[in-house]
């Protein structure tokens, strides 16, 4: 494992990604920085984090033997690994919500972009990058949803962000090493046990702006969000195509 720290960068991925473009990168190189100034989430989404107060990273790993078609399991590696890290510190009420967000009492505390490198019909790498609010106590009110681990856990004291980033790491080794055993069934039942309402009935809007009522029972061959109607049809979404009302 080899850790790049940089005081300021547009985006860890981003410096990975042209890293990996000059040289031949190590299975589990890593970049953080301390002020991440143009972070990127899910479909052009930005990730807004405040300097020196939270872990902003990208991890590059390979040699997980993965078939396209089989991508949602590292998907599934990579949010159980926050999950777990996560639940080592006690953060009360944690969930994944679908597909990637980790929530702590229904409030966003980490976020995951997950860029993949593609030969064939296989996932040969991927760069994971990892925005997880840890002693910010105060957010912009465009992210009223937002929380931290400082404040979940209500800790008087800072976290140590170098012990935090290691304990996630080793985390990532243990899940994807799940992954390249090819255990596919372990990593699904583990994340369907924390997925964000499963199975309540909840109200939700497509991309119409339509209303429906639904409930989540599951994630699809390929990755899409399985909601069963009240008709009890079951129908899927992909990513943007539904949120909750």
């Amino acid at each position: 494992m080899k850790i790049i720290k940089l005081n300021a960068i547009d985006s860890t991925n981003s410096f990975l990604k042209e890293m990996g473009q000059n040289s031949t990168l190590k299975n589990f190189t890593v970049v953080v920085t301390n002020n991440q100034e143009k972070g990127r989430g899910q479909v052009e989404n930005k990730w807004i984090s405040k300097p020196f107060k939270n872990l902003t990273f990208s991890v590059f790993t390979k040699d997980f033997d993965l078939e396209i078609k089989d991508q949602k399991y590292l998907n599934f590696a990579i949010s159980l690994a926050i999950f777990n890290t996560l639940s080592n510190y006690k953060t009360p009420n944690l969930s994944i919500k679908w597909p990637n967000d980790i929530l702590s009492a229904n409030k966003k505390i980490c976020g995951i972009l997950i860029e993949n490198n593609i030969k064939g019909t296989k996932i040969t790498s991927s760069i994971i990058g990892i925005g997880l609010n840890v002693n910010q106590e105060k957010f912009a009110d465009s992210l009223k949803n937002a929380t931290s681990l400082k404040n979940s856990t209500n800790s008087k004291y800072d976290y140590d962000l170098d012990d935090l980033l290691l304990e996630i790491i080793e985390n990532l080794k243990n899940t994807i090493h799940l992954l390249s055993l090819k255990k596919y069934q372990e990593l699904e039942t583990g994340y369907l046990n924390v997925l964000y309402k499963k199975n309540i009935p909840s109200m939700f809007k497509d991309r119409n702006d339509v209303l429906f009522m639904g409930k989540i029972i599951g994630i699809s061959l390929y990755g899409n969000l399985q909601v069963e109607l009240e008709d009890e049809i079951v129908k899927e979404f992909g990513l943007k195509e539904i949120s909750f009302a």
